[in-house]
């Protein structure tokens, strides 16, 4: 197992359908593309933001859903329709200004494969493959589409002693009084 030096750790790098979302594709009659996303992975990848850390997303299916989804969160880079993640990866990494021992990626099938293997700290989501799951420093608890973005990141930050610094915002200190 390898060592993971977490407050190095400020690009995380996620794939969409099975990380982002539980990987089912919905179409609509209309041939329209519904795709649902945790509130909970949107408001991690905030906190995540929050510290000075950017995400990126690399899919390998083009979708209007993730790019809105993307533009909401603030996605420092996003790439879509990415057949082969590793170019994609390697333009990320130029794109951002950031080396693989300073990224974080999470993945759930065999096409994160390349990904994973690059950076610093590989994640498989818990119902990820088999394969994808041997490969990873840690497979979360939640499955992918149900919380597994903010389970890393929280991990992360915990790890980092940056956790804190989220939950100041809403615990603050308490006020002295002036007697």
């Amino acid at each position: 197992m390898r060592e993971i030096d977490y407050a190095k750790l400020d690009t995380l790098v996620l794939d969409v359908d099975g990380v982002l979302t539980d990987g089912k594709i919905v179409l609509t009659p209309g041939g329209d593309e519904i795709k649902e996303f945790h509130v909970r992975d949107g408001a991690g990848i905030k906190y995540w933001q929050r510290v000075g850390h950017r995400l990126a997303i690399i899919s390998g299916r083009s979708s209007p859903a993730v790019m809105r989804r993307a533009e909401e969160l603030g996605v420092a880079a996003v790439r879509l329709n990415a057949k082969d993640k590793a170019p994609a990866l390697e333009e990320i990494l130029r794109e951002l200004g950031v080396t693989p021992d300073r990224v974080a990626a999470v993945g759930d099938d065999l096409p994160d494969v390349p990904v994973l293997r690059r950076v610093a700290f590989p994640v498989a989501v818990a119902d990820a493959v088999d394969e994808v799951r041997g490969l990873a420093a840690y497979v979360t608890q939640a499955r992918g589409g149900y919380g597994a973005v903010r389970e890393v990141i929280e991990l992360i930050l915990r790890k980092s002693g940056k956790w804190q610094r989220i939950l100041e915002r809403y615990f603050p200190a308490p006020r002295e009084s002036a007697s």
